[in-house]
């Protein structure tokens, strides 16, 4: 017997009262119709065994009734999130200044790209950057300096003395 034998005939004459079933039951049509058909697919892979249940449809309505619960307690859950925490706060778009500043962080090396936003957007100390880097602080310094010297023609600025001379 092949899996699909009397799966399509079941289908045609089952799937009417098993979404007008769903619908009932959850008050969303386009809800009960992807249930219905999630179930209907979970039928058909395990057709063999179903069609030989008094019942098949019974299954499918149980199963199409467990996915629409699913889906409800989900949304319950996300709803008590959302009471919980409050909205998403809106990010608006980044502004002139961050996007230049980006842009001329993705002109440099790899290394001094790294070095400048560790220490100075994510605020590690000059050691820090050392041990999570792997190299030496010597070397953490020279890559600061060098992308600081990089970046200044790129922003369109000039060094501070101290920043300069590092």
């Amino acid at each position: 017997m092949h899996r699909d034998d009397g799966f399509e005939e079941f289908y045609r004459a089952s799937r009417h009262r098993v979404v007008t079933v769903l619908y009932a039951l959850g008050g969303d049509i386009h809800e009960a119709q992807d249930a219905a058909q999630e179930a209907y697919v979970r039928a058909w892979q395990r057709w063999r065994r179903i069609s030989e249940y008094d019942d098949p449809e019974a299954w499918v309505h149980v199963v199409g009734h467990r996915l629409l619960q699913n889906r409800w307690r989900k949304i319950r859950n996300g709803i008590t999130a959302h009471r919980r925490n409050g909205p998403v706060t809106a990010v608006g778009p980044p502004s002139e200044n961050t996007v230049a500043l980006v842009a001329a962080l993705r002109q440099l090396p790899r290394d001094q790209r790294e070095a400048i936003v560790l220490h100075h957007l994510a605020d590690l100390s000059v050691a820090d950057i050392a041990t999570r880097t792997a190299v030496p602080v010597g070397t953490v310094k020279a890559r600061l300096a060098r992308g600081r010297k990089a970046l200044a023609p790129l922003l369109g600025t000039t060094l501070p003395e101290e920043v300069s001379n590092a």
